[in-house]
């Protein structure tokens, strides 16, 4: 094979020319050179920064930098060949970081340079750095014996498989699922964007008239917006029943089985370590003390909400009564509340839609991140990508030099996996020649994509997205350390790093933002004021029914992983929707089997952090609303005290640091409009 694209690649990754067949020789090739390494550094015996940590830290990076392409592409553009390429790896780098985390010498090297007299020498960031090291080798099992480190390694092998099973099965059984549709009266209702959308999908496969999916975008304008009761129903039992025994692929892409075993490993993995389940072990690396103290603050804050949700849903029930409905099912919900808020405030998502063209949403964010936060954004031509949608951009400081760079994806396609996310391409990274990395992210979203001639077209709530992702991105370009393991979003506690993602949120829910991110996309006039008072208005609505479906996850996130108890998954989620719920879904609803989350992402007992860190987040706002939403000198704060501190202190310290004192949940209840 020529030269492999994947290994020691300057600048950024060159997507067009990675093939699946380049992914596994990478891995294997950077595994077994991280191997070599390691050896070299134990022989030789210089437990210094740079002889230890740094020599190591840019191996790992060089298996990073391979690995982390291979991955987006898996997640963006997924074909079959890849797929198996990427799965393929994973036993190898779980192997491969699990023999790092239990090698003794290499754990005892490490402890040599933190007893060392250098270690006073050390910045506040290396010493960070170097504490979550040691940490994270205790929770790898190193000073477990070798039966049971094998069994360890075993146990992260296999949670690998799993989750990365759990996150395919979720994308075929999303894709395999579609309806053609030939008369328009079914689709009645619909708006304008969803139904060009539909035929331009029918379209691509040769078909007449419309074809519906389960993609997001599709699946939410028929459940908000379809007339016809009957295909809300359809849509609404083939989603949540994806990946289930009781799926429309009849049970071809079943997670119930996985998730068991995923439970099962986790838990095993956690009293391999010494820890009474894995709710416990996960946070060992997060604000949260205990598990009591999770539950506590999940349940005070349910208590606080379920009135007011018991209240919202008594409303949309005697709204939905008022036009017919009297037994107001599950697939109905979406439908109606959408009804009842355009009747309360006269303003609906899909009529605002025409003001949020894609391309002034994106330069009005680049705009009012630029006022805040002191920085340039510019757009960056002839960059290799995945997808001929991709935006590269740049991000300018005031001397006028490019300090980090971003990816931009925005539309639902095939083979991409759905959700919005922000991953990292590369840290922030002072190399040992004295040279700096500069951090580059990925953005990615999945919205619905120019149609019918027409430009893409946001709803608000996919504004607010974008700016969560966004935040996220701010947190890993804007850092000003340089040590890989604490730089942007690395070495963050989990449940704070949503602090600048719904930080970001509120600018669109400002006059100011709005202005700025608004205007129509055919004669560019901005958005009325009378729309934009009712967008205003109509910001908390139902907004404790939304903060209890945030509780009941994180409530069933923490439970299920603080032991199962003999109960079964389906079990223990009963209980908690008996707890919190105001309308319990049917029996046959298999939402936990996609919970891609917890099962295939990273937030498994940590679903709370969401919550968590939007109480951190309010309360950082609240320092805004007091000083001027675009005061600079509030901005350069939140800037240089949290986004370019990066995981270098304890959140807690930064937040005091900024906002002077604790946080505070009352911002975050007067924000949803919930009385404290």
């Amino acid at each position: 094979m020529s030269h492999n694209p994947l290994i020691d690649y300057t600048g950024l990754p060159a997507f067009s020319q990675i093939l699946p067949e380049h992914v596994q020789p990478a891995v294997e090739e950077l595994v077994a050179a991280g191997r070599a390494k390691i050896e070299a550094v134990l022989a030789k015996g210089d437990f210094s920064w740079n002889g230890l940590v740094v020599a190591l830290d840019e191996e790992d990076e060089r298996l990073a930098k391979a690995f982390g392409p291979a991955g987006h592409l898996n997640a963006v553009a997924q074909n079959p060949q890849l797929r198996d390429a990427y799965n393929a790896c994973l036993p190898l780098l779980s192997e491969y970081s699990t023999e790092v985390g239990q090698n003794e010498k290499l754990y005892a090297a490490y402890q040599a340079l933190r007893d060392s007299a250098e270690y006073d020498t050390l910045n506040e960031a290396q010493k960070k750095d170097l504490n979550n090291t040691l940490r994270d080798f205790r929770l790898s099992g190193v000073s477990l014996p070798a039966d049971k480190k094998a069994e360890y390694m075993d146990v992260a092998k296999r949670l690998s498989e799993l989750t990365s099973t759990f996150s395919d099965n979720v994308l075929d059984a999303t894709q395999s699922w579609r309806k053609h549709v030939t008369s328009e009266a079914v689709l009645a209702g619909l708006p304008d964007v969803a139904l060009a959308g539909a035929a331009d999908r029918a379209k691509a496969e040769d078909l007449d008239g419309w074809l519906l999916t389960l993609d997001f975008p599709c699946y939410y304008a028929v459940m908000c917006h379809a007339q016809q009761q009957e295909l809300r129903e359809e849509l609404y039992r083939a989603h949540v029943t994806r990946a289930s025994e009781t799926g429309p692929d009849e049970g071809k892409f079943d997670n119930s089985g996985i998730m068991d075993e995923i439970i099962a490993l986790r838990q095993k993995e956690a009293e391999l370590l010494g820890f009474a389940n894995y709710a416990e072990a996960s946070l060992e690396t997060k604000m949260a003390r205990n598990t009591d103290e999770v539950i506590n603050f999940l349940m005070d804050l349910a208590l606080k909400a379920k009135p007011q949700a018991e209240k919202e849903i008594a409303e949309l029930r005697a709204f939905a009564s008022e036009q017919g409905v009297t037994d107001l099912q599950p697939w109905d919900l979406t439908f109606w509340s959408e009804r009842l808020r355009e009747a309360r405030f006269s303003i609906s998502e899909e009529e605002l839609r025409p003001w949020f063209p894609a391309e002034r949403v994106i330069s009005g964010m680049f705009s009012i991140v630029e006022r805040v936060f002191g920085v340039q954004i510019r757009q960056r031509d002839g960059v290799d990508s995945w997808h001929k949608d991709v935006r590269f951009y740049d991000v300018i400081d005031n001397t006028g030099d490019v300090m980090a760079s971003f990816y931009l994806d925005m539309y639902a396609r095939t083979g991409k996996r759905g959700g919005a996310w922000m991953d990292d391409c590369l840290a922030r990274v002072r190399r040992i020649n004295g040279s700096l990395q500069k951090p580059v992210a990925y953005l990615t979203c999945n919205f619905a994509p120019p149609a019918g001639g027409k430009p893409g077209l946001l709803t608000h709530d996919e504004v607010v997205t974008l700016f969560h992702e966004f935040g996220h991105g701010l947190h890993h370009m804007l850092t000003e350390q340089e040590v890989p393991g604490v730089s942007g979003i690395n070495g963050v506690a989990w449940d704070a790093v949503e602090l600048p993602s719904q930080f970001m949120e509120n600018w669109c829910w400002t006059e100011e933002g709005v202005a700025m991110l608004s205007a129509h996309y055919e004669n560019g006039e901005p958005l009325p004021k009378d729309k934009l008072e009712k967008l205003l208005a109509a910001k908390n609505f139902q907004s404790a029914m939304g903060m209890l479906r945030q509780l009941e996850f994180s409530i069933f996130d923490m439970r299920i992983h603080a032991g199962l108890n003999d109960k079964t998954i389906a079990a223990v989620l009963d209980e908690v929707r008996n707890q919190v719920a105001v309308m319990k879904p049917p029996t046959f609803n298999r939402f936990q089997n996609s919970f891609s989350h917890i099962f295939a992402g990273g937030y498994a007992a940590g679903y709370y952090s969401y919550k968590w860190a939007e109480v951190l987040s309010a309360d950082a706002w609240s320092k805004f609303e007091e000083e001027g939403v675009f005061n600079p000198e509030t901005g350069r704060a939140f800037r240089e005290k949290i986004l370019a501190m990066g995981g270098s202190r304890e959140p807690m310290e930064l937040f005091i640091d900024f906002r002077g004192r604790e946080p505070s949940i009352e911002p975050l209840l007067r924000h949803s409009g919930i009385a404290a």
